[in-house]
């Protein structure tokens, strides 16, 4: 992605930058009235939605429109996005425009010869500056609902394209728009800091109803968040807010406003909410820079009076709408229980750490945490296993990044070592796999969450389901469900009278793979043979023949 953002610099041209920003306009990606499904920074798992979802209603072949004069920048094939196409603008910022039904002429016909080239569903071309110029209005593709998506959409990113940065699109757009609706907010969160403070007489978080006049007692440090949507005229969806400012005595002690935010930092999001609840408070290695601490405390409150504190949220929208929630903490004077735990189990936010037991080793560089870690570490054994489970803490902590994890085998069922993974396994018993590869008696994989993981193995090759195989000729598609016990699939390769057939996945939500059936590749009359070989991540294979009449 860096290096890409800094080849986009170079080809876009980054003078005089700041001076076209504030002059910048885009047109409409449609024609037709926008409205939309979802917005920037909305809370997503482990990441901010980066953009905006417009709706397209319901239905998909929508021409999708220049918004400026530039030139298409990179053209993909994914399983995650679908259809994708970016632009880079001469105005200092590009976009990113998934989920599309198809590529027009000339660039449809050059994809479907790469795939075809590579024999994959999944490809990747950054073209030249001066091969696809672009104008304002100009159409460039058609709106769709592939890759992860639950509906016709059109998710647009824009950046800016010196930094790289993702930037809200709505000013460019909330003049095609009305909203009157302010945020609304559902629930107050009280953070008792472990060691430091204690709310209605305990260390566990608290929970009270918007503008409620129940009052809570608390003492010492304590944080505060709440969990808030925004709402547009017309339509039943929710959205993130934009800005939220907490104050307490008409003092200013955090603020955050979700306008940017660099590729790198959206994972920070698992440090800024608590479910659906934002913090108004930064943990100690929270650097996004969308978030503000107003007092010298990271947003932190010190309740040490015996008095009524105020406390008052003001949210707003992008387009000015604000709603305001106020509640009362009273400062009572209790006791606060020390924070006890053993050293070799703290994992400090500010260091690399090591954890290593019999049969696990497990390190955690620098910048990984975001604040200081009690662990609650356990170790079980089933004598038949192929290892330990290793339990790294009781309820799941993100890391920011990938930490290596090596766990000993104990056993070898098999002597194959391609077939061992590990795995994730949750609290109701289910186990995924996170890969890894065997090295010295152990298996390393990967991990960016502390949880509970052990080794397993997988010879069971996945399953081949034709999809109503009597409708394939009359359809003129050929589809197949695919599935895989343990670790998932790696790869397909379909062909059709022993040719190469271009399968893809193109809505991974609904799990289909299909081919649509191709006149200039396939004769039409009489029956066919279609071939379908499908490889797990631990190398399982099946091969599933079928024939059909087309």
């Amino acid at each position: 992605m860096k290096r890409y953002i800094l080849a986009l610099m170079l080809s876009c041209g980054i003078q005089g930058y700041a001076q076209e920003q504030k002059q910048a306009t885009f047109v409409s990606p449609f024609d037709f009235p926008l409205t939309l499904s979802g917005n920037f920074g909305e809370i997503r798992s482990n990441h901010f939605h980066g953009g905006l979802d417009f709706k397209t209603g319901g239905t998909i072949g929508k021409p999708v429109r220049a918004l400026s004069d530039g030139y298409i920048s990179r053209i993909r094939v994914t399983n995650g996005s679908g259809y994708v196409l970016d632009v880079c603008y001469h105005n200092g910022y590009s976009t990113i425009n998934r989920h599309l039904n198809g590529f027009l002429s000339p660039i449809a016909e050059r994809v479907e010869n790469l795939q075809y080239e590579k024999e994959n569903w999944e490809v990747d071309i950054v073209p030249e500056p001066e091969e696809y110029p672009v104008k304002a209005g100009q159409p460039i593709a058609l709106s769709g609902n592939t890759g992860y998506s639950y509906g016709p959409h059109l998710h647009l990113d824009v950046f800016e394209t010196e930094t790289g940065d993702y930037i809200d699109p709505m000013p460019f757009f909330k003049n095609k728009m009305k909203d009157t609706r302010p945020p609304k907010a559902d629930g107050i969160m009280f953070f008792p800091q472990a060691g430091k403070g204690v709310v209605s007489g305990g260390q566990k978080p608290v929970t009270i109803l918007p503008n409620s006049t129940r009052c809570v007692e608390a003492w010492g440090v304590i944080g505060v968040g709440i969990k808030a949507y925004d709402y547009m005229d017309g339509v039943s969806n929710h959205y993130g807010v934009h800005s939220v400012v907490l104050t307490v005595d008409d003092q200013e002690v955090f603020q955050s406003t979700i306008d940017r935010f660099a590729p790198d930092e959206t994972r920070m999001i698992n440090s800024w909410t608590y479910g659906q609840y934002m913090k108004s408070f930064l943990d100690p290695g929270n650097t996004l820079r969308i978030m503000k601490a107003s007092n010298d405390n990271r947003g932190l409150v010190t309740i040490d009076e015996e008095r009524d504190y105020r406390f008052l949220y003001t949210l707003q929208d992008a387009f000015g709408n604000t709603s305001r929630y106020s509640f009362v903490v009273r400062g009572c004077k209790q006791p606060i229980e020390p924070f006890e735990h053993r050293e070799k189990y703290l994992f400090a936010w500010n260091k690399t750490n090591y954890l290593q037991e019999p049969g696990l080793m497990l390190v955690i560089p620098k910048g990984m945490l975001y604040d200081d870690v009690p662990i609650h570490y356990q170790v079980t054994a089933d004598s038949g296993s192929v290892a330990f489970t290793y339990q790294l803490n009781d309820k799941p902590i993100a890391l920011h990044g990938g930490c290596e994890l090596r766990i000993g085998i104990r056993r070898k069922p098999l002597e194959d070592m391609s077939k061992y993974f590990v795995a994730r396994i949750y609290p109701n018993g289910s186990k995924s796999s996170i890969g890894g590869q065997y090295e010295d008696g152990f298996m390393k994989a990967s991990i960016r969450e502390l949880g509970t993981y052990t080794v397993a193995v997988d010879t069971v090759p996945p399953e081949i389901i034709p999809i109503n195989k009597n409708q394939w000729g009359r359809n003129g598609k050929i589809v197949y469900r695919l599935k895989d016990k343990e670790t998932g699939i790696r790869s397909y390769r379909g062909t059709v009278d022993g040719k190469y057939a271009l399968f893809g996945r193109p809505n991974i939500v609904k799990s289909y793979w299909e081919y649509k059936i191709d006149p200039k590749r396939v004769n039409k009359g009489g029956k066919h043979v279609v071939e379908l070989t499908v490889t797990d991540n631990c190398g399982n294979e099946t091969v599933s023949r079928e024939t059909f009449v087309w």
